[in-house]
């Protein structure tokens, strides 16, 4: 029996693109890992850091760390709340040997499948043209992929796993690194600059011939869709996980 896996879905993910978590479980499920999705999960405080409520926050890190201290690991379809636990919660919460724990065994999907599984093939067919969106808290804070302003070799954790599926095309981009523009309440706050940003990154993988955005974290996708809704762009997005599985909504 494989390690236990604790599936930490965000809200939003499990409110309006449920099939990233479905997806999620059916990748874990397929490598042999026993996956237990606590029903008692909430929203990992995110947004309450970012407003400066700092009591709301460290109440929902501490219920984090009492809800996922058990796991072997604990994996999600999201960059940014995986960044949250591991990165931030020590301005919230005093660092406790069950939180340094989580720390070591808290992983973003790709992170998981190429650190921890160590993937070498998927048997799934993906027919498409794909830009890749790299959003800012997997590429600079969980180190997924190397940035562009550091002149260091390249690799790219997600891009690699990309790069196993069939049939897939993944164009190149002029700016791959460029952030879209949601930064959660950062589109609430500063509206028309985020929709600028998202609109570029649109024209971005426009331009390259995409047919699917494909990213790791379903906000900054979310985002993107909207936009493209909005204007009625001809492009789709996807999250990776649902690549990955096969999964992926293509009407």
């Amino acid at each position: 029996m494989k390690d236990r896996v604790g599936l930490f879905i965000p809200c939003y993910i499990d409110k309006f693109y449920p099939n990233v978590a479905l997806s999620t479980l059916k990748i874990l499920e397929k490598f042999g890992y026993e996956v237990i999705y606590p029903l008692d999960q909430t929203c990992c405080g995110q947004p309450m850091a970012n407003t400066g409520c700092k009591d709301d926050t460290k109440r929902l890190a501490l219920r984090f760390v009492e809800i996922f201290k058990e796991f072997d690991y604990i994996v999600a379809p999201s960059a940014s709340c995986v960044s949250m636990v591991k990165n931030h919660y020590e301005e919230y919460i005093v660092p406790t040997d069950e939180y340094k724990h989580i720390q070591k065994s808290i992983f973003e999907i790709s992170e998981f499948l190429t650190d921890i599984v160590k993937v070498k093939e998927f048997s799934v067919s993906f027919p498409h043209k794909v830009g890749f969106h790299q959003s800012c808290h997997g590429l600079r804070e969980l180190n997924l992929s190397v940035s562009s302003e550091l002149n260091i070799p390249y690799y790219s954790k997600p891009l690699s796993l990309l790069k196993l599926i069939k049939d897939i095309e993944l164009v190149k981009l002029k700016r791959a690194d460029e952030c879209c523009g949601f930064g959660g309440t950062f589109s609430i706050n500063e509206p028309e600059i985020s929709i600028k940003m998202g609109k570029d990154r649109i024209k971005d993988h426009l331009d390259a011939g995409a047919e699917y955005i494909v990213g790791y974290d379903s906000s900054c996708l979310m985002h993107l869709e909207g936009i493209i809704k909005s204007e009625g762009y001809d492009i789709k997005i996807a999250h990776i996980a649902e690549v990955l599985a096969g999964t992926v909504d293509e009407s």
